[in-house]
């Protein structure tokens, strides 16, 4: 089953599923900071009760943190400001906006796909809410590059998956590795200077969501694993093996595309790791990116339920490497 670039329907693809109705016309500010707010600040009413991971109340808690932080913007109304010659340069130049479109393109199928196979009602409407905002965040950058004139290669088809569990985690663990940089080089660009505080107002909801989506892919992952007999279980585990092996070498490649006119061009799928040059002046260090990653993602993570699992992976073996980093550039 193939799927052009702008043709997704996540009420077709998931049964019983149904879109949120967003408002009409453009919110004001009171409401733009409450939106933030409930976005940002979760707890469950059943307070300071310790919970079973793979329980029934694990995934209504789950998926009513995912519901009830739903940040209803519109991107049709997203305001992107003018830019200097300089900042304009800066946004254009950066090597990620096809990998970015069609990476979103590719996470709102796999989620809705996955989001198919579920029996359980609640579980079924959480993930292809996350399909859907996956969407949205396509838009929004479709959008944003469509205003500043970005040139894009075309899209390809989209391919529904063969192995939807498979696309899934691959997806989801993608996110979670390519989150916690992010998050880190967002602060970056913040304190840079370089950019509009408008601009990064305009990207924060996005930022945010992309916490919510690692933070409900975390706890469906516990709740899933929890609910498999022994042999599932094993299989499972040797599927996210394979997955984590399949990001690493992703990861040391270089993505390859073609222009409009035919022209390769290379695009580096590890840019939110070695382009931080690109959002900033200062001399930045790797291990200073890498000490604001971690602390980006605590704050991102601490309005949450702390009940709720986290993303650990990535930041454990950042954590690890924190050392090992500062050491060689004390000595450099």
């Amino acid at each position: 089953m193939t799927f052009e670039r702008e043709a997704f329907d996540p009420e077709t693809l998931v049964p019983g599923y149904h879109e949120p109705v967003l408002p009409t016309g453009e919110p004001d500010a009171a409401t733009i900071a409450a939106s933030e707010t409930r976005t940002r600040h979760w707890s469950s009413s059943r307070q300071g009760k310790r919970i079973k991971y793979g329980s029934d109340e694990h995934k209504q808690m789950m998926c009513r943190m995912f519901g009830e932080t739903f940040n209803p913007y519109r991107p049709s109304v997203l305001k992107w400001p003018t830019l200097d010659d300089a900042a304009l340069h800066r946004i254009t130049s950066l090597p990620i906006w096809d990998i970015a479109v069609q990476t979103e393109g590719k996470a709102r199928l796999r989620m809705a796909a996955y989001a198919r196979t579920i029996a359980d009602p609640e579980m079924r409407n959480a993930l292809a809410q996350n399909a859907w905002e996956e969407n949205r965040h396509k838009e929004v950058l479709s959008k944003m590059v469509q205003h500043y004139g970005i040139p894009l290669v075309p899209e390809p088809p989209y391919e529904y998956p063969k192995d939807p569990e498979w696309a899934y985690l691959v997806t989801g663990y993608s996110e979670c590795i390519d989150s916690l940089f992010a998050f880190g080089l967002f602060k970056v660009a913040h304190d840079s200077g370089l950019f509009p505080p408008e601009l990064i107002d305009t990207f924060e909801p996005v930022m945010q969501e992309e916490c919510r989506h690692i933070l409900l892919f975390a706890n469906w992952v516990a709740w899933h694993r929890r609910n498999l007999n022994l042999f599932q279980r094993i299989a499972f585990e040797w599927k996210v093996f394979r997955v984590w092996c399949f990001l690493g070498m992703e990861r040391m490649d270089l993505a390859k595309s073609l222009d409009a006119d035919g022209n390769e061009h290379a695009q580096d799928n590890n840019f939110t790791v070695t382009g931080a040059q690109s959002v900033t002046e200062q001399d930045l260090s790797v291990a200073k990116l890498m000490a604001t990653c971690l602390s980006e993602n605590d704050r991102r993570f601490a309005g949450y339920d702390p009940r709720l699992l986290r993303p650990t992976t990535m930041p454990f073996l950042v954590k690890c490497a924190l050392p090992i980093l500062r050491f060689f550039e004390k000595h450099k």
